[in-house]
């Protein structure tokens, strides 16, 4: 049978990994105020924002920047998530308000790190951030399960992004490194929960496979509604450690091994067309990067 709801008989099982993952957060809770360097704020009104007060190279504040923009959509991903799953297990809709208490203070750190160390013009910032969230998020997917993946992704490859950012930036700021470590710390917990989740489903059910191939195939961050998505994204790849070559090292092709994809055996053949067309997809991209590694 064909279904993209979440099953019933795993609401026991997904109620226990909820309460395992706030036991998890509770010792790692933290306020963003103990990760910004006060020591540097000054009065934009005494001392105007003035761009030779920049101290980090652009690709890091591009990064940066854009992992914020991501960050303040959070009200949209929210309501997303809200409507997604009305009617569906109450320990998921659970989840979404643990998630979003604890996504919240993410823009707020990010954005107030840039503005006290006044690596971006605060107006142009304000206007970035506005024209953001005017922007929204539209997924072309709606369904329980498919959203489910979509998070999986989503909270992987920012978990990811922000590690790997936190490695180019140490050289030039260690609050700033310290501060994207601490936000993957977050991010590393949901992704773990929603993982989970599509695990358990695969499990029961491999038929699930057919509600995969098109989240998976079709992948990109929320954040691509905010202005210049693509250069920014570029930027990032060639300068701040996080491009296609790192999505597929460290988000695709861990989460198609985790999920145990090419063991996975449905009966109904749209689902196993679609299995086929994911492990078919992945190993594209391999071929992909493995050619620009030997040319490099």
């Amino acid at each position: 049978m064909l279904t993209n709801h979440l099953d019933f008989r795993l609401e026991p099982k997904l109620r226990e990994m909820y309460e395992d993952h706030k036991v998890r957060a509770a010792k790692i809770d933290w306020g963003y105020h103990e990760f910004l360097p006060w020591d540097k704020a000054m009065s934009f009104q005494r001392v105007p924002w003035d761009e030779s007060q920049v101290t980090l190279p652009k690709p890091i504040i591009t990064a940066v920047e854009t992992a914020l923009l991501t960050e303040v959509n959070l009200p949209w991903f929210t309501s997303h998530l809200d409507q997604t799953f009305k009617g569906s297990l109450s320990v998921v809709r659970d989840f979404v308000h643990t998630w979003t208490a604890e996504e919240d203070q993410h823009s707020n750190l990010l954005e107030n790190y840039l503005l006290i160390t006044r690596n971006v013009e605060p107006m142009r910032l304000h206007q970035l951030h506005k024209q953001t969230v005017e922007s929204g998020f539209n997924p072309d997917f709606e369904t329980p399960f498919e959203t489910m993946v979509y998070t999986t992704l989503q909270e992987l490859a920012t978990m990811v992004f922000y590690l790997n950012v936190a490695k180019l930036a140490n050289d030039h700021d260690k609050d700033l490194s310290t501060l994207l470590r601490r936000l993957a710390k977050d991010e590393t917990l949901h992704y773990a929960f929603y993982r989970d989740v599509i695990k358990h489903h695969l499990q029961l059910e491999p038929n699930y496979c057919y509600y995969l191939g098109h989240v998976i195939k079709n992948f990109k961050m929320p954040g691509a509604v905010m202005p210049d998505f693509e250069d920014r994204m570029s930027i990032i790849a060639k300068e701040a450690n996080y491009g296609p070559l790192e999505y597929f090292d460290q988000v695709l092709d861990v989460i198609v091994e985790y999920w145990e994809i090419d063991k996975l055996r449905p009966i109904a053949p749209e689902a196993e067309k679609a299995r086929l067309d994911i492990l078919n997809h992945h190993a594209r991209l391999k071929k992909v990067r493995d050619r620009f590694y030997k040319n490099k």
